[in-house]
């Protein structure tokens, strides 16, 4: 079976990440849910209030329906891409149509799961580059929905990336910790020195625990190049969003998915970046 699969390792990597990619459409969109509902839970239990007997709401229950009428999606209906393209993009209830993200996602995280299957061979770094690429395509969704970086998966992602390089699996242990250290402290330094000079908060402790994990997978030496490259698209965006989508200067624009954006970049040509920048410094 193993060998099987090592030698059609990209193709079967495309298809698991297919449905993977399935999965990460339900945690996209339900774990805000829960982390609101846990904090409202939390606020009544605060106020010595009892909490409401709401239905039971995780990354399995209840069964995933349509928004518009409710009507429960088959096993049928949820084969990734096949189901969206068979549907023709709409319920088959109720004919409400079915957002292209949902495809999209699926789309992406099987392609690009292919790809890093290809890139670093059968063997323990394609398995930590899945895991990592599988979390930055989750958090840059739930932050580009809501602002938000979830705990739940920022903090695992850094102590798995360390786990992960224990035997030098992306870099050695002591760049990883490093990275972890000065990833964090890199983006908290900004997020102080921005405060104090305006007294506003120019973005939130979830962008620091990503680059942070994003260090202690990747390494110390690659978080310069991450940081330039997520400052250059985001400050690019966040300029055409201004002029040519009428964004207003006060309204926040996530971070996360231009650090995620720059953590794919950087997994995969991360050295030939280094080795460019550092030849164009001299």
């Amino acid at each position: 079976m193993i060998e099987l699969i090592g030698n059609n390792w990209p193709a079967f990597a495309g298809l698991f990440g297919l449905c993977i990619g399935s999965f990460l459409n339900v945690v996209i969109h339900r774990l805000p849910k829960m982390m609101e509902r846990e904090w409202h839970e939390q606020c009544l239990e605060l106020h010595g209030r009892e909490s409401e007997n709401a239905p039971p709401l995780n990354l399995s229950q209840p069964r995933s329906r349509c928004p518009a009428c409710g009507h429960q999606i088959s096993a049928l209906e949820n084969i990734p891409v096949i189901s969206y393209l068979f549907l023709r993009g709409r319920c088959s209830a109720c004919g409400d149509r079915i957002s292209l993200r949902y495809p999209f996602i699926e789309l992406m995280t099987g392609g690009i799961s292919a790809f890093a299957a290809g890139h670093f061979g059968f063997g323990w770094a394609a398995v930590g580059a899945l895991i990592l690429l599988w979390a930055l395509i989750t958090l840059a969704a739930i932050d580009y929905d809501t602002q938000l970086l979830p705990d739940s998966i920022t903090l695992p992602l850094l102590w798995i990336g360390l786990a992960f390089n224990l035997n030098g699996t992306m870099t050695n242990l002591s760049s990883a910790v490093l990275g972890a250290m000065v990833g964090y402290l890199a983006l908290w330094s900004v997020f102080w020195a921005f405060k104090l000079a305006t007294g506003k908060e120019g973005m939130g402790y979830g962008d620091f625990k990503l680059l942070a994990a994003l260090g202690a997978w990747l390494g110390w030496q690659m978080l310069p190049a991450i940081i330039l490259l997520s400052s250059i698209v985001g400050a690019v965006t966040g300029i055409s969003l201004i002029v040519f989508a009428q964004h207003g200067r006060n309204n926040p624009i996530p971070f996360g998915p231009y650090l995620a954006a720059a953590g794919v970049i950087v997994l995969f040509w991360g050295q030939e970046l280094t080795r460019t920048y550092l030849g164009l410094l001299g």
